[in-house]
């Protein structure tokens, strides 16, 4: 699994030096990784049907216990079908789409096989962490991918949106990770499955995992960047915003959702936010004349549904939510590419200026109309055998559950009905429209769009193999004395009735559009997620703004004390609640640390009442060379020798500056300077405590020394030839950390030297002219005086 991930990413760095030379190439290239990890995983069917889990772990630096886990099981094989199996489908189709040998096409093709291995790297992860770093990699992709070049303010500003929505609730994300690692002991996801933890830290560990999954996967109030990023070629908007990257948040639900089946903190947000995300986006689609804004709108709406579903933490809602899941990446996936194509091929996509390509385009529109069947939920569609499943989760409940399948029908209806408006704005014949002129599309753009139609209509009606799918997932929950099976005929039932009412319902909606678009048009918009988030921003910005005015003064002073401020805040406050004063402290190890540490104390002291600034120095100096002697005493010499020739650099430095300078500090007091001396007495007091009880009470901390340093210790003499250990680490052992520091060393030294020869030179150039310039004779007082008598 670790392999295929890293052939992603070894891929996709190479493709664009192949793109340069053909974008054909690269684009058929890319698709080869996502296909290979496709049919591995079909290969490993039979073994993850039957409910085995196949594992991967590589040790990555075992003394500390960091380790890289992956697991492939029954959602994981769901996800790698639509990730991997849409991926090649979209990268093949992209080759018909973009204009070959063109910026777009460059970028496009290692950018979606980058994004491609992230999503693997996040389906097949067994780790909190690593499904963070993942997580975090989807989003920076998705940032370049719909930024694209840059080049329209409007690409700017959507790219910027998902990437500031998604990124700050992936950190919110984060902090639940950690919250929930810890309170229960483990980070490996197996682990929390196996033994799902309790307690207060779960219930806040699940409301802050939460946050990151609504913001991927779109949810209300989140929602809002989803159609905005609709301004990235469609193809993009196929892959990532309908087959993958909203997929996971929802996939993320579901992974987590046998860990915190049971709690309210997860369930009732997940439903109850859901319900609101399938309404709203339901209606906001309905009204929408871009056929791509429809089906974006669409998409918010789905992953409402999915996240009902996938958050309710029963076995019937599971098989439905991991059936609709699969259902929902298959025809969205082909309603996407068939907008696409019709984009191509017209030059438009609004419905308002299309007619009759269902004449000139009849495959397409057989293609299209296979989608929207399935996420209408037609039989024998594999969208309608997932919707009937989730009428039949909150049958048998108590309580609220017939209220959400209610308002699963409700959204259902809204389903239905921008179903139609898709179909019927993109291929029907309108009087009142011209017959838009269309060129015919390739087989390269036609079969990766009709696939997954295709796949729709397959998988309904060999529904055996996804039942066998979603079982063998929603098995991590409490099964059912009769357990729910997917299929298309169960009888005369009340979930097929609750189809056909949201069926009909549907298509009464869309009859009559005019005038539920008229009645949109008058009711009142109190609440706008995208005013919102721009008013946040400006409101952001102002405060950043007023932030920075009052603290970026230009005053040393004013920085310092923010700074300690902050560290006797945080990890002061962390201190002073946790940390104990060890029991064995003893007030010194040899006497002369006295006489040293007096000499310290005092030079800091006479620091302060100097006034002359070469005497401050040589004090500063006194400090440094007085601790370089605390080395030598505690059997440091080498850092002693790096202590002072580091001392003996800083004195002759500042030598050279004070040169400059006045004699005296020359600083005037000023009742606010008298008045501020206390202040700066204070938190340099309490500074100066917190270092020193945090340093005597972290190096006591440890008990015993890690076993990297054994390691070290075992090692040195052996290995390195060298017996004091602290110099074969920095020299073999950490060689190339080192070398990167004396390189860092090197460039910084390198741009003073630049900075003090180019001043030299301005300097030099300056006089040269001003010598050169001829002087121009002013007449004197006396001629001038004699002028003004004639």
């Amino acid at each position: 699994m670790l392999a295929f991930v890293i052939v992603h990413l070894l891929v996709a760095l190479a493709l664009p030096f192949l793109a340069r030379r053909s974008t054909r190439a690269a684009f058929l290239t890319a698709a080869v990784p996502p296909a290979a990890a496709l049919v591995w995983v079909l290969a490993q069917a039979q073994p993850v049907l039957t409910g085995q889990v196949i594992t991967e772990t590589v040790a990555w630096a075992p003394l500390i216990g960091l380790e890289l886990s992956f697991r492939l099981d029954a959602l994981g094989m769901l996800m790698t079908v639509l990730v991997a199996g849409i991926g090649s489908l979209v990268l093949i189709y992209s080759d018909s789409y973009f204009s070959r040998g063109g910026g777009d096409a460059r970028r496009s093709a290692p950018l979606l096989l980058a994004f491609a291995g992230a999503m693997l790297g996040l389906v097949f992860a067994d780790d909190l962490i690593t499904v963070y770093v993942f997580w975090e990699l989807t989003t920076i992709c998705s940032f370049l991918l719909v930024g694209q070049a840059g080049i329209s303010r409007e690409s700017r500003r959507s790219a910027l949106q998902a990437l500031m929505i998604t990124s700050l609730g992936g950190l919110v994300m984060l902090l639940g990770f950690v919250v929930l690692g810890e309170s229960a002991g483990t980070y490996r996801i197996s682990e929390l499955i196996a033994n799902p933890p309790g307690g207060t830290p779960v219930a806040v560990a699940a409301v802050l995992i939460l946050v990151g999954a609504f913001t991927k996967s779109a949810q209300v109030p989140f929602h809002n960047w989803l159609p905005a990023a609709m301004v990235a070629p469609t193809p993009i908007s196929a892959y990532l915003h309908a087959a993958s990257m909203v997929k996971a948040g929802v996939f993320l639900v579901a992974r987590l959702g046998p860990v915190f089946a049971g709690v309210p903190q997860w369930w009732l947000p997940t439903v109850v936010f859901g319900l609101a995300t399938m309404l709203m986006g339901g209606w906001r689609a309905l009204h929408e004349y871009d056929l791509k804004k429809l089906l974006a709108y669409g998409t918010v709406s789905q992953l409402g549904f999915l996240m009902v579903l996938l958050g309710t933490g029963t076995y019937t809602a599971a098989v439905a939510g991991t059936s609709m899941l699969l259902a929902h990446g298959l025809f969205k996936a082909t309603l996407f590419l068939v907008v696409g194509i019709i984009d191509h091929q017209t030059g438009t996509r609004d419905i308002r200026e299309l007619s009759g390509l269902g004449r000139r385009m009849p495959w397409l529109a057989v293609i299209a109309t296979l989608g929207a069947a399935s996420m209408a939920g037609l039989p024998p569609m594999l969208g309608f055998v997932g919707k009937e499943a989730a009428f039949s989760a909150y049958l048998d409940g108590t309580g609220p559950e017939p209220l959400v399948d209610a308002v699963l029908v409700v959204g259902s209806m809204l389903t239905v009905a921008y179903s139609l408006r898709l179909l019927w704005g993109a291929f029907a014949d309108k009087r009142d429209i011209a017959s838009t002129e269309a060129k015919p599309a390739g087989p390269e753009a036609l079969l990766p769009a009709a696939l997954p139609a295709a796949a729709g209509v397959f998988l309904g009606l060999s529904y055996s193999v996804v039942d066998s799918l979603t079982s063998a997932y929603a098995s991590a929950f409490p099964v059912d004395a009769d357990p729910y099976h997917l299929g298309i005929w169960h009888g005369w039932t009340l979930p097929l009735l609750l189809s056909a009412v949201a069926v009909t319902g549907g298509v009464a909606l869309h009859l009559g559009r005019t005038r539920l678009t008229a009645l949109r048009s008058r009711l009142p918009r109190p609440l706008d997620a995208q005013r919102g988030y721009e008013r946040i921003m400006a409101l952001l910005e102002r405060v950043a703004v007023g932030v920075t005015g009052r603290l970026q003064v230009g005053s040393l002073p004013t920085y310092l004390g923010i700074i300690l401020l902050t560290v006797l805040a945080i990890p002061g406050s962390a201190l002073v609640v946790r940390a104990s004063v060890p029991e064995d402290l003893r007030a010194y190890d040899n006497l002369l640390q006295l006489p040293l540490a007096i000499v310290v104390i005092v030079a800091a002291v006479a620091v302060l009442r100097s006034r002359r600034r070469l005497t401050a120095v040589l004090l500063v100096g006194v400090v440094g060379y007085c601790i370089g002697g605390l080395f030598i005493v505690d059997g440091g010499p080498d850092l002693a020798l790096a202590q002072f020739l580091v001392e003996t650099l800083t004195l002759v430095a500042f030598v050279f500056v004070l040169r400059r300078l006045p004699v005296r500090f020359t600083q005037t007091e000023t009742p606010t300077t008298k008045a501020l001396r206390v202040p700066k007495a204070i938190i340099a007091g309490a500074a100066g405590v917190f270092i020193s009880l945090a340093a005597v009470i972290f190096s006591a901390a440890r008990q015993a020394p890690p076993e990297a340093s054994a390691e070290f210790i075992a090692n040195s003499e052996k290995g390195a030839g060298a017996t004091n250990v602290v110099n074969a680490i920095i020299v073999d052992f950490r060689a190339f950390d080192t070398v990167g520091e004396i390189a860092v060393l090197a460039v910084a030294a390198t741009g003073v030297a630049s900075l003090i020869l180019a001043s030299r030179h301005e300097r030099r150039k300056r006089s040269t002219r001003a010598a050169t310039m001829p002087r121009i004779k002013t007449p004197t007082l006396a001629k001038q005086q004699e002028e003004v008598r004639e």
